[in-house]
């Protein structure tokens, strides 16, 4: 069974994500609790038990964190039912794609050839966030190889025999 401590650290993560990313709560729940728990791998009864809530907002919680790359199932041989486990840290952490922020560029580009005949004011808004977007379209990828360099002198601190590589 969790520990308290366990539990009130899931709670803060699940209200976290709730408020600044807009996931339902059991979604960051699961997430602070699969970052804190005694096995890694848990199946879907034994998240549910720990967390005190029903299977199927479990379930929901574990599709919703794999549709971003946070979690994975697996399913060892002869076992029926999958194992939800956290997703080992990869090359491409989260919002660093610069592709999406071209994107975001170019539609924001769409919204502002609709401003032909306004008032330049009213384009300043649609402006800005071009100008955002193609900034972290140009900064990301030198700030995503910086990371790459700080995160593997920290896995060589933390385990110096360890390969710098992720472990799928």
């Amino acid at each position: 069974m969790p520990q308290d401590a366990q539990l009130t650290f899931a709670d803060r993560v699940g209200h976290f994500y709730a408020r600044r990313f807009g996931f339902p709560p059991m979604a960051g729940r699961l997430l602070g609790y699969l970052l804190v728990c005694d096995s890694p791998q848990q199946s879907i009864d034994e998240l549910s038990d720990s967390l005190l809530a029903s299977r199927s907002a479990v379930t929901g919680a574990v599709k919703l964190l794999e549709s971003f790359g946070m979690a994975r199932r697996t399913r060892m041989a002869g076992e029926r039912a999958d194992r939800i486990r956290l997703c080992p840290v990869d090359d491409q952490p989260q919002h660093f794609d610069s592709a999406v922020h071209k994107e975001h560029a170019a539609l924001f580009r769409e919204g502002l050839a609709l401003l032909d005949d306004v008032p330049p004011e009213r384009m300043v808004p649609l402006q800005e966030k071009i100008a955002l977007a193609e900034f972290f379209a140009e900064r990301l990828p030198g700030l995503l190889d910086e990371w790459r360099v700080r995160r593997d002198e920290l896995r060589t601190e933390a385990c110096p025999t360890t390969p710098t590589t992720p472990i799928e």
